[in-house]
């Protein structure tokens, strides 16, 4: 709009810079210079008045305001309703104290020392270097989506048995480095769990465990007190990590089939043994349906 009134002013003033002239002839006769009077009269060929008001009114309707449309804002889980998640206990928002990215909520190294309310659409939730003791039942209610749970390296000392069971699409929990006696029920869901340099031993583990996670890909357990392999393991294991523990002995069917000798593990391929009281050449045949030797003590 700008431009078109600068064009119409830029002609306006061409117009009046630019006058026509006409000759009008008087019937005197000047004699003494033998020449003509003339008289000069200037017509305008556009009137301003017209000019002005056109631009006017194409300014004022371009310049008409369109209404804006509210926008809804998202609710956390705390039911705030403000687009930074709900409230913590800090006093302010879970996405202004930690980092909120699409699905992910990053609160590392925070000095948190309890689990923030999570916005609802969280699916994957980083918790590491913090001072949380304990995990309530609370804590992930109705976390529909949450997949991954990380809360490596704090000072948790135990976790309520169901904090974990009603999360239906969790695959991933990460609870390392953490003071954790007893490891909690979990879904069948999962693929990975890393609960290593804990205070879990033999009576820390449910008992089959592990046998109904038919996508359980990756166990490790490394630095705790255990001193048993938890069998039956699914199928579906890749890594079994059980270093520094205090695993004494093994059955020849911990992990093959000994009424199936053509039973054979192909996915079960890093087991990991070394720094346990137990010598691996005792039992030959524990190994004969697996691709490679558990890594461990042989003689």
């Amino acid at each position: 709009m700008l431009a078109r009134l600068l064009l119409g002013l830029l002609v306006l003033k061409a117009a009046v810079a630019t006058p026509r002239f006409s000759r009008q002839t008087h019937s005197d006769y000047d004699a003494e210079n033998g020449d003509y009077d003339y008289e000069l009269t200037t017509n305008l060929p556009i009137e301003v008045e017209t000019l002005s008001t056109e631009l006017e009114a194409e300014e004022e309707e371009e310049e008409e305001e369109v209404p804006l449309k509210p926008q809804l804002t998202p609710q956390g889980s705390g039911g705030s309703g403000v687009l930074m998640g709900p409230d913590t206990q800090k006093g302010m928002p879970t996405c202004l104290l930690c980092t909120c990215l699409g699905g992910s909520v990053y609160c590392d190294d925070q000095r948190l020392d309890s689990v923030p309310p999570l916005p609802k659409e969280t699916t994957h939730f980083y918790a590491r270097y913090n001072r949380i003791t304990k995990i309530y039942k609370s804590d992930f209610a109705n976390m529909g989506k949450l997949k991954k749970i990380d809360l490596t390296a704090n000072e948790i000392t135990s976790i309520d048995e169901t904090a974990f069971i009603g999360l239906p699409e969790l695959e991933e929990l990460v609870i390392r480095e953490n003071h954790i006696s007893q490891l909690p029920a979990l879904p069948e869901t999962m693929t990975l769990i890393d609960a290593s340099h804990n205070n879990i031993g033999s009576k820390g583990l449910h008992s089959e465990a592990f046998k109904d996670m038919t996508g359980l890909q990756f166990l490790y357990m490394t630095d705790n007190s255990i001193d048993y392999i938890p069998v039956p393991l699914p199928d579906s294991l890749r890594s079994l990590h059980l270093q520094r523990n205090n695993i004494q002995m093994m059955h020849e069917d911990t992990f093959c089939n000994l009424k199936d000798f053509n039973y054979i593990r192909n996915a079960l391929e890093d087991i990991r043994l070394d720094g346990n009281p137990i010598n691996l050449s005792r039992t030959p045949q524990a190994y004969v349906c697996l691709p490679r030797i558990p890594i461990g003590t042989l003689v």
